[in-house]
């Protein structure tokens, strides 16, 4: 859905500068030091508003997050409800994904979070997927060995396109569910469109895992 053009964004973002990092290529190698500490690095690709980044966020104080967006309309959303909050644990940038690999060094994210990624449903446009095969090459690259993606989606073509992305990558299926909200796992925290989705009566895709 397109989202409504605000330009007063980057105003507001650099007027938080103990939450928004603007210039995240220079921390690559540095971000246990940003946030004074060697808690494990989490990340959101595709934070959307944030309501899961920032639940998770305080919900585990001893987790560092990062939230990763590539739409400034969107990610002001989520840098207000930091600020509201006054979430210490978070960082919020303003990048794509494929930036990944010089914004972090190997084994500096600890696990990554998609959740409720565009499904780009043609087929021309599967390489745009967040779990097409090149995005799993980026995600490797900054993740230790066993590190683990969790993934989040309505979408059942996505979800079925993924996990054979995955399959076909070689991962350890730690985790499925083809109706998370009517299993057994416990501790979601859910995003804006889940939230919409299963009020609907959707059922929510979720899966764990890992690179070999």
């Amino acid at each position: 859905m397109r989202q409504r053009n605000k330009p007063w964004a980057h105003e507001m973002m650099e007027q938080y500068p103990q939450y928004m990092v603007l210039k995240p290529e220079e921390q690559k190698g540095k971000w246990h030091a940003l946030f004074g500490n060697n808690n494990p690095i989490h990340i959101e690709v595709g934070t959307g508003k944030g309501q899961f980044i920032t639940g998770m966020a305080m919900k585990n104080p001893q987790i560092n997050y990062i939230a990763i967006e590539v739409s400034k309309n969107v990610l002001v959303n989520a840098l207000e409800k930091v600020i509201q909050n006054e979430i210490s644990n978070i960082k919020l940038m303003l990048v794509d994904a494929e930036n990944l690999p010089n914004i972090f060094t190997e084994g500096e994210v600890a696990l990554v979070y998609l959740n409720f990624s565009d499904p780009w449903p043609k087929t021309r446009h599967e390489k745009r997927r967040l779990t097409y095969k090149s995005f799993l090459d980026l995600y490797k690259s900054i993740l230790p060995k066993n590190g683990e993606i969790h993934f989040k989606t309505d979408n059942r073509g996505l979800f079925e396109f993924s996990l054979v992305s995955f399959n076909q990558y070689g991962m350890d299926f730690k985790f499925v569910s083809l109706d998370l909200h009517n299993s057994d796992y416990e501790g979601n925290i859910m995003t804006e469109y889940e939230a919409k989705f299963s009020a609907k009566g959707n059922p929510i895709y979720r899966c764990e895992v890992a690179f070999k």
